[in-house]
């Protein structure tokens, strides 16, 4: 059902009809750039729109399982990665935003007693991805014959994670995880924006040195991020099955395949 998760009666209403027993809470305001252009849709929805379903969560007593991010640790140098233990230093309003909502969860467990587990996940790629997002843009710009908006120099670097395998880490963290842990999700496949965009190009068949284009990078561009999902795979038997060249190749042919669902999107 579609509806504004920051109304708290039709949150309830459909808790009470359908006798919901518990709560996965994907939905985000999630585009960094956007975030930057304006905070307020994105304070409203990460997180007032989170208290309205812990709200409901607790007068209800379901379980709730909060989906957030690894941009709430902030950035990495060269070395190192992320663990639950990596304190929380948000760069971006995005990034803010989320990790307040994380902040809420955390409050209610230990104020209201609530279940809750969060879990925090590297970059999603996979099917019906928005196309504002950057493997569907770069995707989309081969197919079209046009050039690949890359940032600054190409050389930040994300963990990048099948969809797939983070819906697999979410459930089992709602179905297993102990109530008020964090539970880290990435994909072992950490690499730099150019090479993405380089092998993209590859799959689509075209060549890397003419597709490329390097512009303006963005305000307060994280340099790296880096999960360890250990205690994920440790304590919920969770284990990403996607190998990323697997997983790209198959996003360029579902990307292909499906002109029916995005075309009318960048419109």
């Amino acid at each position: 059902m579609k509806g504004d998760i920051c109304d708290a009666k039709l949150i309830e209403k459909l808790v009470v009809d359908h006798k919901i027993t518990g709560i996965v809470h994907f939905a985000a305001e999630s585009h960094v750039d956007r975030s930057i252009e304006s905070s307020e849709p994105f304070a409203r929805t990460n997180v007032l729109g989170t208290i309205a379903l812990l709200d409901v969560a607790k007068k209800y007593k379901l379980r709730f399982c909060h989906v957030s991010t690894d941009e709430v640790y902030g950035t990495l140098g060269d070395e190192g990665t992320f663990t639950e233990e990596t304190p929380l230093a948000p760069n971006s309003p995005y990034s803010a935003s989320k990790a307040a909502s994380d902040c809420f969860v955390r409050s209610y467990v230990h104020t209201h007693g609530l279940e809750a587990v969060t879990t925090r996940c590297s970059n999603n790629y996979g099917p019906y991805q928005f196309p504002e997002k950057f493997l569907p843009v770069t995707i989309l710009a081969l197919i079209g014959g046009r050039k690949i908006p890359v940032y600054g120099t190409g050389k930040n670097v994300r963990d990048w994670i099948h969809v797939e395998d983070h819906a697999a880490g979410v459930w089992l963290a709602f179905a297993k995880g102990k109530s008020g842990e964090v539970y880290n999700l990435g994909g072992h496949g950490e690499k730099n924006n150019l090479f993405m965009a380089e092998t993209l190009s590859k799959l689509v068949g075209r060549d890397p040195t003419t597709t490329i284009e390097f512009v303006t990078d963005r305000k307060g561009h994280d340099w790296r991020y880096s999960m360890d999902p250990a205690k994920a795979e440790r304590e919920l038997g969770w284990k990403p099955v996607w190998g990323l060249e697997e997983g790209l190749k198959d996003l360029v042919a579902w990307y292909r395949d499906n002109e029916a669902w995005w075309k009318p999107l960048l419109k």
